[in-house]
């Protein structure tokens, strides 16, 4: 099988991406929190790229990241905006469209925004809103952050990402790799206002406007988003969860969860 080409960089309005060539048709997908604003390099770019081979197989990848140095108070309709700016100037339009984690709350008003731009919409590991425990589990981590304990917010993501017996690990693993797990920021402030926007967001009263054909993707236990309850409010969409499985199922279970992104792609030709 011939090797796939990764490539990281910067669009033309400063949002930092990772490509992977694979088939004819684009696949965006609007990456998860990240305090680093800067394209993938290293280890990170390598394990990126693994994460979205199986993806890959029928499509080029896009994974895009938020602009970097983001002023207080940047909202979840400023990036998707961004990103907008950056599809329409860059790429064959529509696109297909995944949203993860807290880039799926990015995705949604993307979708209502910017329709004319989304071909089909996958929302995976997210939803309309942050959700009570997702919400505390987030302030914590913003309160942490602004006080430099990087470990403690490592440690409080870890502990509500994850279910079942490997939660325990991956809260030992992530206060161990402190604030290398949020990818050594030297400044937080950007993924500070990643999640300070999010915890702004609550979509509930526009999920209706959604009209292109979704895929709503996650662990059934996932507790920082109500993900059946996102998928009940939009048209149509289609819901698969992974029952006994948390917010962590993308790595979890890649593979299947990729092949059923793929299927719901698939039916749109």
């Amino acid at each position: 099988m011939k090797r796939k080409t990764v490539t990281a960089e910067y669009s033309r309005n400063g949002l930092p991406y990772m490509r992977i060539d694979g088939g004819p048709q684009n696949l965006v997908i609007f990456e998860g929190l990240n305090f680093n604003h800067k394209p993938p390099s290293g280890m990170t770019l390598w394990w990126s790229g693994n994460m979205y081979k199986s993806l890959a197989s029928r499509y080029t990848i896009y994974s895009i990241g938020r602009k970097p140095d983001l002023p207080e108070g940047y909202s979840i309709k400023n990036m998707s905006d961004d990103y907008a700016a950056m599809i329409e100037s860059e790429m064959k339009t529509p696109v297909d469209l995944m949203g993860m984690s807290t880039g799926g709350t990015i995705a949604q008003q993307f979708a209502v925004d910017h329709s004319e731009l989304v071909r089909r919409l996958v929302l995976a590991s997210t939803g309309y809103r942050l959700s009570e425990g997702g919400a505390t589990a987030q302030r914590k981590v913003i309160n942490f952050t602004r006080q430099g304990k990087w470990r403690l917010a490592a440690a409080v993501m870890a502990g509500v990402m994850a279910s079942g017996m490997i939660s325990p690990v991956l809260k030992s693993f992530f206060w161990i790799l402190g604030r290398g797990m949020f990818g050594s920021p030297d400044d937080p402030s950007d993924g500070l206002a990643e999640l300070e926007a999010e915890d702004r967001f609550d979509f509930k009263e526009r999920l209706a406007e959604i009209k292109v054909p979704t895929l709503v993707i996650g662990g059934g236990e996932d507790y920082f988003y109500p993900i059946r309850e996102t998928a009940a409010g939009i048209p149509n969409a289609k819901l698969v969860l992974y029952e006994g499985f948390g917010h962590n199922v993308m790595f979890e279970r890649n593979r299947q969860l990729s092949e059923d992104i793929l299927a719901f792609l698939a039916e749109g030709g």
